[in-house]
This record gives C-alpha cells, sequence and structure tokens, in this order.
C-alpha cells in the first residue's frame, strides 16, 4: 500500500495493530478522523488517553471499572453467595445481557493455555480461592468459553475448589464446542447459565 504522507502511514500502522482491523481498514478509519473537526478528534483521542490511565480493575473480582469496586461487587441487590468465573470483561458483559444472571462475578484476564505460555499464576486464580475461603460463597459457576483452554482451565478449578464447601457449576452445554461467550445469543446464552449443572457429573 503506497501512502502520499508519512503521517498518514504511521497512523494506519497504528490503527492496524488492532485486532481484527487489516490496512484497508485502519486506512478508512483514519481518513474518516482527518475529516472531523479538531475538537471531535481531540475528543476522541482524550478518551483513549483517559481509558489507560484512568481505568481501575475491581479489587473484588477484577473486572475493569470506574472505581476500586465495581458496580456489581457494590450493589445490594445482586447474590453475593453466587460467583460466575468467566475469562474477561467482555463475558461478563454478555452473561449480564441475557438478564438471567443476579449473582457476582470472577474475571480470571484470559484462560490456561501452555501453547501460548499462560499457566495458573498468569492468572486470578489465587483471589477466587480467597474469596472462597471466607466462607460466604455458596456457589461458584465456571462459565468459560467451550474450548480446549476452556475445559483446562476449568478442570483445574474444579480441583482447587472442590476441597470447599461449595456447589461447583458449570453452564449446560447450548453452546457448541470452540464457542466463545461473547459471540453466543443472549437467549441460547441465557439458558445455559440458568440450566447450569453441577461439575461433578461431568468428571470420571
Amino acid at each position: 500500500m503506497n501512502f502520499s504522507s508519512r503521517l498518514l502511514e504511521l497512523a494506519v500502522d497504528e490503527f492496524a495493530k488492532l485486532p481484527g482491523v487489516g490496512k484497508k481498514t485502519a486506512l478508512r478509519l483514519v481518513l474518516h478522523l482527518l475529516k472531523q473537526s479538531d475538537s471531535e478528534v481531540h475528543s476522541f483521542t482524550q478518551a483513549i488517553d483517559k481509558l489507560k490511565s484512568d481505568i481501575k480493575y475491581c479489587r473484588t473480582c477484577f473486572n475493569i471499572s470506574d472505581h476500586n469496586y465495581c458496580e456489581i461487587c457494590s450493589s445490594v441487590k445482586r447474590e453475593h453467595g453466587i460467583v460466575c468465573v468467566v475469562e474477561d470483561t467482555r463475558d461478563v458483559m454478555a452473561i449480564e445481557n441475557t438478564n438471567q444472571y443476579h449473582g457476582v462475578y470472577h474475571v480470571l484476564g484470559g484462560l490456561i493455555s501452555p501453547m501460548e505460555g499462560v499457566g495458573p499464576a498468569d492468572l486470578k486464580i489465587e483471589g477466587l480461592i480467597e474469596r472462597v475461603k471466607q466462607g460466604d460463597i455458596q456457589e461458584v459457576i465456571l462459565a468459560l468459553s467451550a474450548t480446549m483452554e476452556g475445559d483446562t482451565t476449568i478442570f483445574y478449578l474444579y480441583r482447587k475448589l472442590k476441597e470447599y464447601n461449595i456447589q461447583i457449576s458449570t453452564i449446560a452445554r447450548g453452546i457448541s464446542f470452540g464457542g466463545e461467550l461473547e459471540y453466543v445469543d443472549e437467549i441460547t446464552l441465557g439458558r445455559s447459565i440458568a440450566t447450569r449443572v453441577p461439575y461433578e457429573r461431568n468428571v470420571g
């Protein structure tokens, strides 16, 4: 791709680093920004700057938040004895959109993946164990993607949690193997949460 401007090329290269954005899409986005007013471009860049500088992670569940504790963990209307374990914030948003779940969450920040060099120590697993140790949790729902990495992480968590006096559940397999939660339609995901099953049934 030939550029008439080095500045244009540098901006396109930066946009193209975003997931799912190729050079043609990046060029279209950059050209769109060039057509905007100075105030609109300033608002855009300021939002990105503030996102990076001011964003926080909830001290309880590790979800992305504006404050030290997220709105879900701070809400007295949530069932704090039920914790839904998810991979990342996108999964929290997907489950919240179903309006079928009223407990709280725990965001791992990824999945165990030896091929990519991600081990248990790289995830927020110890934080989950500490929450369970406090004794206020009755059920942990392992709502992870139906992939090899997801199943590996579920099995590891089950081994760590089974010694505690809690119910350990997984979402029902209305989700095909290889599917990620953020791409599942709300009805299917909602039913999977509502019809969750004890994980012990899946373990030999």
